[in-house]
């Protein structure tokens, strides 16, 4: 089976610092991806890299048969982009809703206004992934009166609705008070469950070791390493996952 993501050689530099460094990997058809590493790794900078939110400096990023080049210019090219952006739903840290529209609204604004889908359909659309989280009683209200948990899910829902080839998820969790984190990672389960390709910065390492198929740790903007679960948690070749590892290990018993 063809890989649905292909990543050539990115290189990001934010100034003299150089962030990502000849980094290539593929995603199958509905592989789970999870990837972990300290603070300053470059895992965001990379998952926002493979939907040109940062643009590459060098190398290129192709998902579902859309390949875009670093650095490249004109309207083929920002059209490129577009059509990248299409097939990859991204969620991040904070959940980023219009705090003027209702839940179902802010689902339906990008159907309608990128798509150019009628309100009554992206409606029923919106209705449908707002179930699927199991927000759809909240329809009517505003972000302000949602919790964290609420929102991020909302969220989900929103980029579920543009119908991606791709889930691209920052963190998701990380600004959720711990008893809202589950109801988010329920919902993340749910989506590997029904097939979908997902592609996972996270702390959760639960979440890592139970569902993802390879697990990847960066550090200092390289793949220190890549292996499936069971063996990068249980037999970790790189001294400095081992490292990683240790420290969440001694900070969940502390817990």
């Amino acid at each position: 089976m063809s890989p649905i993501v292909r990543v050539s050689n990115l290189d990001k530099y934010f100034g003299r610092l150089h962030v990502l460094k000849d980094l290539s990997f593929e995603v199958a058809p509905a592989e789970v991806i999870c990837i972990i590493g300290p603070s300053g790794s470059g895992k965001s900078t990379l998952l926002r890299s493979l939907n040109f939110l940062e643009t590459p400096d060098r190398g290129s990023v192709e998902v579902d048969g859309v390949k875009v080049e670093a650095q490249g210019s004109g309207s083929d090219y920002r059209q490129k982009i577009h059509d990248l952006r299409l097939r990859t739903g991204m969620v991040f840290q904070s959940f980023n809703l219009f705090p003027h529209m209702t839940t179902v609204e802010n689902v339906m604004e990008g159907p309608v206004t990128v798509k150019g889908m009628s309100k009554a359909e992206a409606e029923k659309l919106a209705m449908h992934h707002l179930e699927k989280v199991r927000m759809a009683v909240k329809r009517d209200e505003y972000p302000s009166r949602l919790s964290g948990g609420q929102q991020q899910r909302v969220a989900i829902a929103r980029a579920l609705a543009m119908q991606p080839k791709v889930m691209l998820f920052d963190e998701p969790t990380s600004a959720l008070d711990p008893e809202l984190i589950g109801e988010v990672l329920e919902v993340m389960q749910q989506l590997v469950v029904e097939g979908m390709t997902m592609i996972t910065v996270t702390h959760e390492m639960g979440f890592a070791r139970e569902f993802a198929h390879r697990i990847i740790y960066m550090d200092e903007g390289r793949f220190a390493e890549i292996a499936p679960p069971n063996e990068l948690f249980n037999n970790p070749k790189d001294p400095r996952t081992r490292t990683f590892l240790s420290a969440f290990t001694r900070l969940e018993r502390r817990d």
